[in-house]
């Protein structure tokens, strides 16, 4: 299977919402009228997916039937095989501990706020296989890196061991952040396996700005929504920032910004 770029976001947007799920699930299963679906979502949100997943491919509307696509029968075909790749195995690895918080500097992107250095235990050879367990964890083969965003508190860590914090309130939040990220990685190592590599998503500044309010309202504290995109594909704001997205009038942007911003 394949599909542009373009394509592969729609399909994936689509995709990561539960209810949608549900809905290609059941269809996979055979045709269903939309009085069967609505049983299984709502009434309310139901013309909203509907029109994500017919907009993805996915799925085909026939006066008041709604059967699954070939594209989305190939689709669902691609994901079976993909799940029955090897997973990576982690049960040689050894536990880490964390060596020590070795500086708390003013962070750079906020004066508010503070970055700290750290040290744990050396991390190579597994570093690249536990990107899948942190729901916004990028791997950097050049430089060794995982760089994981949790709010507005971003963390490297290297295959060395070293660790840089960004945007933390104080000492305290640092040391609670870091024993958080020890314990999910033990947490892996003692499983012996991780999730299977998630797919990559390439997303442009263009993406997240055209699903912004665009009013230039500044409640971010940004001068405009172009600046706040900037701001976000950086990993300097996170998307909470924005309020006018919890209006119900956006609650569609929302949704896929939140998406979007997950691979960012």
């Amino acid at each position: 299977m394949s599909g542009g770029t373009s394509e592969t976001k729609q399909v994936n947007f689509a995709m990561a919402n539960k209810a949608r799920r549900k809905i290609i699930n059941l269809l996979a299963k055979g045709d269903r009228n939309l009085e069967e679906i609505t049983g299984t979502v709502g009434k309310k949100t139901l013309d909203f997916h509907l029109m994500i997943l017919r907009e993805a491919g996915l799925i085909e509307l026939e006066d008041e039937t709604v059967k699954i696509s070939e594209y989305g029968k190939n689709f669902l075909k691609y994901k079976k095989e993909r799940g029955t790749e090897e997973i990576k195995d982690l049960s040689q690895a050894k536990p880490v501990e964390i060596a020590e918080v070795r500086q708390l500097l003013p962070c750079i992107a906020d004066s508010a706020k503070f970055r700290i250095v750290a040290n744990m235990d050396p991390l190579g050879g597994i570093l690249k296989i536990l990107e899948p367990i942190f729901p916004r964890g990028s791997y950097s083969d050049r430089k060794d890196s995982l760089i994981v965003q949790k709010g507005e508190i971003i963390t490297t860590i290297y295959g060395s061991g070293k660790v840089v914090m960004r945007m933390v309130k104080n000492e305290d939040e640092a040391r609670e952040e870091l024993e958080n990220l020890k314990n999910t990685i033990n947490e892996a190592i003692k499983k012996g396996v991780t999730p299977a590599p998630r797919e990559k998503i390439r997303v442009e500044l263009t993406d997240i700005y055209k699903y912004l309010p665009q009013t230039n309202c500044g409640k971010c504290g940004e001068q405009g929504c172009y600046s706040f995109a900037i701001r976000l594909m950086a990993g300097q704001v996170s998307l909470d920032r924005c309020t006018p997205l919890t209006e119900p009038e956006y609650a569609a942007n929302q949704e896929r910004l939140q998406f979007l911003a997950a691979y960012v």
